[in-house]
């Protein structure tokens, strides 16, 4: 007669370790900075080349949103503007060193909500200063209003993409503080 031999239960997958779930936040990280700095390239190509906004000033979409050229010699959302070459450059100087720091930040980020806001803060970064390296300039062409109320800048993706990067940094820093444990009584 056979012996009959229990085979060992599989055991469950084990745990991704630290070091792998910090591997897959900056594929995540990466990926996604680069699909925003696609979106913005290629908005900024829409609206530059194939809906020619340039020659045609603007574009009424609905009553609360137009799309309207407009060249953004400042950083994000016309902030600073840069009025000579030498400023050009130290803008581009400036956003790239801040860039780096992003970058830097999102690699050794652990936390996989934090690694999406840096993502959409780089994405948008690159895209700006892609465009000021090119053009001399940021291509902006979203116009936001409420009647004759403008409560915001002209934008592109690239300042919607740091926008919403930075909010979401706020927010989950502000809302999900890490609770310290109470020190014992010595």
């Amino acid at each position: 007669m056979a012996e009959v031999i229990d085979e060992p239960a599989e055991a469950p997958p084990p745990r991704s370790s630290a070091a792998e779930r910090l591997r897959e936040n900056r594929i995540l990280g990466f990926s996604l900075a680069a699909a925003i700095l696609c979106l913005d390239q290629g908005m900024k190509w829409i609206v530059t080349y194939v809906l020619q906004l340039r020659q045609r000033g603007s574009m009424e979409i609905t009553t609360f949103f137009q799309l309207r050229w407009e060249n953004n010699e400042g950083v994000s959302m016309g902030f600073l503007k840069a009025g000579t070459e030498f400023e050009r450059w130290l803008l581009v100087a400036m956003t790239a060193a801040i860039s780096a720091f992003v970058l830097a930040w999102m690699w050794r980020e652990k936390r996989r909500d934090d690694t999406i806001a840096l993502a959409f803060v780089l994405g948008g970064a690159v895209g700006n200063i892609l465009d000021r390296v090119r053009l001399g300039y940021v291509v902006d062409y979203a116009d936001l209003h409420f009647g004759d109320v403008h409560p915001f800048l002209i934008f592109n993706v690239g300042d919607a993409a740091i926008t919403i990067g930075v909010l979401l940094l706020l927010v989950r820093a502000l809302l999900t503080r890490e609770r310290k444990a109470p020190e014992e009584d010595k």
